[in-house]
């Protein structure tokens, strides 16, 4: 482990979220399983790094209660309901679009139903996230999703925005609020979670593999 990964992790733990260093994506499984209770309602955000861990495949095991909010049969009306149940589950999972080395979080989402979760409801939350993740400050984390994880994001759910045909937002400097006017747009509300109240109800799983945008 690096003096950086090490920071990230004392500093995280400083903010009382528990975490979890793992060598690599094929221990994720294992450490989730001895996390969650059998049994358990469980819920999930968007997620790439979710599907590349083997953390969704997992959860449609039948062990738990999951409420598959990427289930195709599905209608609007059956997504919107899971989504509103998930304030209410035991487990909610995810990943985070930075984690800074002074132990904070920061995610960005389009309808805020990720962010929401992780901020309030859900009586557990475990974050899955590769080292590429880490960085410096909230400056690095804006930067970071202007640039890397909102383009990719656009690409993945085919949303036609300036960072979709660019590779990254059309304004650099002006802030994290600060972009494009698409109705396309991802990027509408922003979350830095910091110091917890509830010690170890956000779980940190951070991975030293290349995951996820």
């Amino acid at each position: 482990m690096n003096e950086i990964i090490k920071r990230t992790i004392e500093n995280l733990e400083k903010n009382n979220m528990e975490t979890h260093f793992l060598k690599a994506k094929e221990d994720v499984v294992p450490l989730i399983d001895s996390i969650i209770k059998p049994n358990s309602t469980v819920f999930i955000g968007g997620s790439v790094t979710l599907t590349e861990t083997g953390v969704i495949e997992y959860l449609k095991t039948g062990k738990h209660k999951f409420y598959d909010r990427n289930n195709p049969n599905l209608t609007d009306e059956g997504v919107t309901d899971i989504l509103v149940k998930t304030y209410g589950g035991d487990v909610f999972l995810c990943s985070s679009n930075a984690v800074t080395e002074e132990g904070e979080l920061y995610n960005v989402d389009g309808r805020a139903n990720r962010i929401s979760a992780i901020a309030y409801g859900p009586k557990k939350v475990i974050i899955v996230v590769g080292t590429n993740k880490i960085v410096k400050n909230l400056d690095e984390a804006v930067k970071r999703v202007k640039t890397i994880s909102a383009p990719l994001n656009c690409k993945r759910l085919d949303c036609r925005t300036y960072c979709f045909e660019k590779g990254h937002c059309m304004d650099m400097e002006g802030g994290m609020g600060k972009g494009c006017n698409s109705a396309a747009r991802i990027c509408r509300h922003y979350l830095v979670s910091s110091k917890q109240d509830q010690k170890g109800r956000i779980t940190v799983i951070i991975v030293d593999e290349k995951l996820g945008y």
